[in-house]
């Protein structure tokens, strides 16, 4: 079994509806976003996934949220924007691109900061 893990950062604000403390109100984070893939093969070079094109997808998803205030933002602005929402939108998005061929989205990891993350496995 191999693990590609492939990782991009996203700047982005956002509030936490119904919390009560500080992150009720606006403010921001470097989000950081890893996206992990498992594969039982590797392809007839000795590679399970090309690198290149695993972080174009990750770009591509999290190009929608990076600089915006995602309460602004399907499906943020209808469920709150917390690491574990954000990690879950992620992987479903992430999933839905990688569907048609074949390859097992394990995991994805979002960071809020360097000493706190949530990871969101199905």
């Amino acid at each position: 079994m191999y693990e590609v893990t492939i990782e991009q950062d996203f700047d982005a604000a956002h509030h936490l509806r119904g919390y009560s403390g500080k992150c009720e109100r606006q403010h921001g984070h470097r989000f950081r976003v890893a996206a992990t893939l498992r594969f039982d093969k590797l392809d007839n070079i000795g590679i399970s996934r090309d690198f290149v094109d695993l972080k174009q997808h990750l770009k591509e998803i999290l190009s929608r949220f990076d600089h915006y205030p995602l309460n602004d933002i399907p499906p943020f602005d209808k469920v709150n924007p917390s690491s574990e929402n954000i990690a879950r939108t992620v992987f479903e998005e992430f999933r839905s691109r990688l569907r048609d061929q074949g390859h097992a989205l394990h995991s994805v990891t979002v960071w809020e900061s360097p000493e706190q993350h949530v990871t969101y496995l199905p």
